[in-house]
């Protein structure tokens, strides 16, 4: 008779323990609700330049090609050397001097 009560308490103890872990409110309070009832439009976002479209807001540019390019912030002539249109950088030959440079084709400005 002892060990009937003593199973029973144990079991008892036990299923208290468990009801403990779960929750007592099965209402979750974080879930989404609608504020409204009508759908909201999303509107779209205007369409970014394309680089076919920056491309074809500057001249095109070829080797052979004589610009003007800035350089620490001033203007020299040079000579297109090549043209890497999707990194965006120009190898030109500045005048008087023997090095080729590298520069950004936002700091070339053509003579034509």
């Amino acid at each position: 008779m002892m060990k009937k009560i003593l199973v029973l308490a144990l079991l008892s103890l036990l299923t208290l323990s468990l009801a403990a872990c779960e929750p007592a409110n099965t209402d979750n309070t974080n879930a989404n609700k609608a504020v409204s009832s009508s759908p909201i439009a999303a509107t779209p976002a205007p369409p970014s330049p394309t680089p076919e479209a920056v491309a074809s807001v500057k001249p095109q540019l070829k080797a052979g090609d004589k610009v003007k390019v800035t350089i620490n912030g001033s203007t020299t002539q040079a000579m297109v050397v090549s043209v890497d249109e999707k990194a965006g950088k120009v190898t030109v030959k500045i005048s008087g001097q023997k090095e080729e440079k590298t520069v950004a084709i936002t700091d070339i400005v053509s003579e034509k």
